[in-house]
C-alpha cells in the first residue's frame, strides 16, 4: 500500500471516527441524562447494599481516573485501524449505554452513601460531576461498561509492556466507581456482566456464522441444552446456587454451536486464540473441556509419528517438539508461551466435518508441511478430527492408494483412532473428488 494510499485510509477513518463521535456524545447525553432526570421522580427506587461495602474508603483523589473516561472514550473512536474495527466498536458503545439505560428504567437503584464535602480540585471535579449525574443510574454501571470495552480496544493497539500500563490505569478506573462512592458493589458486578456479553455478542475480527445442522449435531445440541437447562433449573432451586447460572449460559451457547451457529461461538483466531469475552463466557465449559482432555489422555501417547515428520496428537499443554501445528479444536486457546509456528483450522469436537473443511484444512497441512520438517496435527486427544484430515492428507499427496490403506497406516501408529462409518464415507468422497480434479 502506498503512502498516499496509506494517509487517505487514515483521513477516511478520522471522519468516520469523528461522525460516531458526533452519534455517541449526545446520544450518551441525552439518554443518560434524560433516563437520571425521570429516575428522580420515581417513588418505587431501591436500593442493594452489601454491609461490606461500608468498609470501602472514600478517596478523593480517584475522581482523576473516574473522569478519565471521558477523554478515552473521545479517542478511542480515532485509533481503530480499519473500518470495521471502528463500526464494530462504534455498535458496541452505542449498545452499552442503550442496554445500561434499560436496566436503569426496569430496576431503579439509588446511591445511599453520603459523600463528605471536598475541596480544592477534587471538590471542583465532584461539584462538576454532581451537576449532571445524580445518585441513580446504577445497575449495570454504565462506567463499568464503557471500562471494558474501551480497555480492550486500547489494548489491541499497545505493546506488551504499554499493555500492563494501560491494564494498571483501567483497573483503577473500574476501582474508582466504588471509592469515589459513585457505585454499590451490585453495579459494578451487573456492569462487567453486561461489558462482557456485549464484546461477545458484537465481535471485532469475527462474524457470526450458521449453517443447517446434520442430525447429529441436533442430537448433541439437545443434550446440551438438557444440560444447560438443569444446571438452570438447580440455580433456581438450591440455596445459593446462582453460580450454576453462568455454566447454564455456557452450556446453552455450545448448544447452540450444535444447533447451526458452529464454531463461531468459540470466536478462535488463526493464531489459536480465543477471544477474551469468549473466554470468560464460556469458562465453566472450557475448564470442563480441559480436565475431559486431561482424564482421558493420560493413557495416550502425547504424540504420534505418522509420515515424512508429521505427527498426530492431543492438544499440547506446553510448547511441543515440532517446528509447526495444525491446531483443529475450536474449543482450547493456545497459550501465550507456544512460540511455534501456528494455524488453526477450527473443526468443532464430536462432528463429522464436511468436504470445504477438510479441504481447507489438507491445504494449510501441505503449506505448513513445504516450510517446516515436523508438524504437530492437533485436536482434543489426536484420535478424531486429526486423524480425518491426516487421512485425506494421505490421500491428497498420494501416499496411499486408498482411502482404507490411509486408516490402516495411521491405525499402526496410533492405534486409538476412531474413525466412524460417516467419516470414512466423507474421506472416500473426498478421495473421488481428488482424483476428479487430478484427472
Amino acid at each position: 500500500m502506498s503512502e498516499l494510499t496509506l494517509m487517505q485510509k487514515k483521513y477516511s477513518l478520522w471522519k468516520q471516527g469523528l461522525c460516531w463521535l458526533l452519534l455517541l456524545g449526545p446520544f450518551f447525553f441525552l439518554s443518560y441524562g434524560q433516563v437520571n432526570l425521570y429516575t428522580a421522580t420515581r417513588s418505587d427506587i431501591g436500593s442493594i447494599v452489601f454491609n461490606w461495602e461500608r468498609a470501602i474508603p472514600f478517596m478523593p483523589w480517584t475522581i482523576v481516573p473516574y473522569w478519565s473516561i471521558d477523554l478515552l472514550y473521545g479517542i478511542s473512536l480515532f485509533i481503530c485501524t480499519s473500518k470495521q474495527e471502528l463500526t464494530r466498536h462504534g455498535c458496541r458503545l452505542l449498545a452499552g449505554s442503550f442496554i445500561a439505560c434499560v436496566g436503569f428504567l426496569l430496576f431503579p437503584l439509588k446511591f445511599t452513601f453520603i459523600r463528605p464535602d471536598i475541596q480544592g480540585m477534587f471538590g471542583w471535579l465532584f461539584y462538576q460531576l454532581e451537576l449532571f449525574d445524580l445518585p441513580f443510574n446504577q445497575a449495570p454501571s454504565l462506567h463499568i461498561i464503557l471500562t471494558w470495552l474501551l480497555w480492550l480496544r486500547f489494548r489491541q493497539h499497545l505493546t506488551r509492556s504499554a499493555r500492563l500500563v494501560n491494564g494498571a490505569w483501567f483497573l483503577l478506573i473500574a476501582l474508582s466507581v466504588l471509592t469515589t462512592w459513585q457505585h454499590h458493589f451490585i453495579d459494578v458486578f451487573s456492569g462487567f456482566i453486561v461489558a462482557v456479553a456485549i464484546s461477545y455478542v458484537i465481535p471485532i475480527k469475527d462474524r457470526w456464522r450458521w449453517k443447517v445442522p446434520s442430525s447429529h449435531e441436533l442430537c448433541l445440541a439437545a443434550k446440551y441444552f438438557l444440560s444447560s437447562l438443569i444446571c438452570l433449573m438447580a440455580g433456581v432451586l438450591i440455596p445459593y446456587g446462582y453460580f450454576l447460572f453462568w455454566p447454564a449460559v455456557a452450556l446453552f451457547i455450545v448448544a447452540s454451536g450444535y444447533a447451526g451457529l458452529g464454531i463461531s461461538v468459540f470466536q478462535k483466531s488463526s493464531g489459536g486464540y480465543l477471544s477474551l469475552s469468549a473466554r470468560f463466557i464460556l469458562n465453566p465449559y472450557l475448564i470442563g473441556a480441559w480436565f475431559s482432555k486431561q482424564w482421558f489422555s493420560h493413557s495416550l501417547a502425547k504424540t504420534s509419528l505418522i509420515y515424512d515428520g508429521i505427527s498426530l496428537g492431543g492438544f499440547p499443554d506446553k510448547t511441543p517438539k515440532q517446528e509447526a501445528v495444525l491446531d483443529l479444536t475450536a474449543e482450547f486457546h493456545r497459550s501465550s508461551g507456544m512460540r511455534r509456528a501456528w494455524c488453526a483450522h477450527p473443526l468443532m469436537d464430536l462432528t463429522v466435518p464436511d468436504i470445504g473443511n477438510i479441504s481447507h484444512a489438507v491445504a494449510k497441512l501441505t503449506e505448513l508441511k513445504k516450510k517446516h520438517r515436523t508438524v504437530l496435527v492437533c485436536c482434543a486427544l489426536g484420535l478424531s478430527r486429526s486423524a480425518t484430515v491426516m487421512a485425506a492428507w494421505l490421500v491428497a499427496e498420494r501416499h496411499v492408494s486408498s482411502v482404507a490403506q490411509a486408516i490402516d497406516h495411521i491405525k499402526k501408529q496410533r492405534p486409538q483412532v476412531v474413525l466412524t462409518s460417516d467419516h470414512i464415507q466423507l474421506l472416500e468422497h473426498f478421495q473421488e473428488i481428488q482424483c476428479k480434479t487430478s484427472g
